[in-house]
């Protein structure tokens, strides 16, 4: 009964007539940044954190934006890749393989319309689970010492280098590089200086904000000007909009099953949307057996990676709010933003920081309605949009994330150090280094070296409190599961051939 009565004060807090304009302004902007090629959830919030923080917003307005926009953007990466065969973002790559061949065959609207419903049933699926799960994990995470969040920590940096990406050992290393990040500055024990080269506007080590916005903003900048045309046309004759209800309950039980498998695996720190939505289409196209038109054009093609997606980009609020732990990039950043109102996410925020909490989760439900409602009607809008040169974002970008970062601490340092960190993200991306694992390397590893420390302390320099108990033992025996079992795998499956 408690959890329902947070619900509904959570409902007062995003139902107020400020924070519904701000959720239908994030709505709207991350459907328009999730379809543009490239841009993607982490950039449209990287984008919008500094100036969601110098225009003075409160903390539960700022993080209902960045929450609506993250939810926008999931819903927005269907368009291009249906309309253009080219994904909004990464976890729209599955949604590519039947979403444009029935663009093709001139059922874009249907291919369209799926995609929304599915995403809705997904959303909804998953917010449902936090309001029923995450409590309790608040709950159970409050036992939690520092030998354990130790050891969930490393649990979490397994998952990267194993789930994030289909290059683990370049996700390892970037999130290796993200580590080493959060070394510069004044060593909050001992007081002496690492890595700041004698300049005092590193002492306090590099800024969370800048570091986001170098690498996503101001290297996508470079990237969209290496590349200025995307060389594909969107299909603007979308047909009906409309499915049937046999349409619909042919995609029925692939939705279901899909926004469970987005749901768990977007709970899991680091996983993210990219994952589910490839797990759920292939999961999809085995059940489907023989008789199916999966990678030519089946609207359970569409429905299965959508509904995966969106479920597993609201799971992953779970860690964020309940462990503290970024369940992706996106949430990385969003854990970035409390900090900068100087809130910790984690078990206490349920207690301390109700408003907030509660508040995000009804805007979640919100959000969900609006895009709903927003996606269908609004696809001829959308579909001019996307005629739009890519280039043209180039300056608009810049200046965006210029006024933001120099509006913060009005310095002209910040704005170098973020063009040098955006050279060094550009030099990466062209590498082929995932950006993401770096920031959750980024967010994780102040936290690492804290609960080391603490622990350590505690023990009087004892390793073995790093594996004494039972949580601890698991966990690190889970992360050495999952970094040893799928080369194993791989090697098993080489030898059959």
């Amino acid at each position: 009964m408690d959890t329902w009565l947070y619900l509904l004060q959570g409902f007062e807090v995003a139902l107020s007539t400020q924070n519904i304009i701000i959720a239908i302004i994030g709505c709207f902007i991350g459907t328009i940044v999730g379809m543009l090629p490239g841009l993607g959830p982490i950039n449209g919030v990287a984008i919008l954190l500094p100036l969601a923080y110098s225009m003075g917003l409160e903390p539960t307005s700022a993080i209902i934006l960045l929450a609506t926009v993250y939810m926008g953007c999931e819903y927005g990466g269907r368009i291009s890749s249906i309309l253009l065969g080219i994904p909004g973002d990464a976890a729209a790559i599955m949604t590519t393989l039947d979403g444009h061949p029935l663009a093709k065959k001139g059922l874009a609207g249907k291919a369209l319309c799926i995609s929304a419903i599915s995403s809705f049933i997904g959303s909804l699926i998953a917010i449902t689970g936090i309001v029923l799960f995450a409590p309790l994990l608040a709950q159970w995470s409050l036992s939690f010492g520092p030998p354990q969040y130790f050891a969930l920590i490393i649990f979490a940096l397994a998952t990267l280098g194993s789930m994030l990406a289909q290059k683990p050992i370049r996700s390892m290393l970037s999130a290796l590089i993200g580590l080493f990040l959060t070394t510069i500055g004044i060593d909050g024990n001992s007081g002496v200086y690492r890595f700041t080269f004698d300049n005092p506007h590193l002492y306090d080590g590099i800024p969370f904000v800048i570091l986001v916005i170098g690498l996503f903003s101001i290297s996508e900048i470079l990237l969209i000007l290496e590349n200025t045309h995307t060389g594909a046309v969107a299909i603007k004759k979308t047909g009906k909009l409309l499915v049937s209800v046999k349409e619909f309950f042919h995609c029925f039980w692939t939705i279901i099953r899909s926004a469970i498998t987005g749901f768990f695996v977007g709970v899991l720190p680091g996983a993210g949307a990219t994952i589910a939505s490839a797990i759920s289409y292939m999961n999809e196209k085995k059940l489907a057996g023989k008789d199916n038109e999966f990678g030519k054009g089946d609207l359970r093609g569409v429905a299965a990676p959508e509904t995966a997606n969106n479920a597993s980009a609201c799971g992953s609020f779970i860690p964020m709010l309940t462990l503290g732990l970024p369940g992706s990039g996106t949430t990385a950043v969003m854990i970035g933003a409390l900090t900068l109102y100087n809130i910790n996410p984690g078990p206490t925020m349920f207690s301390d920081n109700p408003d907030i909490v509660w508040g995000l989760i009804a805007s979640l439900f919100i959000a969900n309605v609006l895009l709903l409602f927003l996606n269908i009607p609004l696809i001829g809008v959308f579909v001019k949009i996307l005629s739009i040169p890519i280039w043209v974002l180039a300056p608009i970008i810049a200046v965006v994330s210029a006024i933001g970062i120099y509006s913060i601490n009005s310095t002209s340092f910040d704005l170098f150090l973020i063009i040098i960190i955006g050279i060094i993200g550009y030099i990466l991306r062209k590498l082929q280094f995932p950006m993401a694992p770096l920031i959750l390397g980024f967010v994780l590893g102040e936290m690492l070296e804290v609960n080391l420390r603490r622990a350590l302390s505690i023990s009087s320099g004892d390793f073995s409190i790093l594996y004494d108990g039972v949580i601890t033992k698991i966990l690190l025996l889970g992360a050495l599961f999952i970094i040893v079992i799928p080369p194993l795998v791989k090697k098993i499956k080489k030898s059959k051939h």
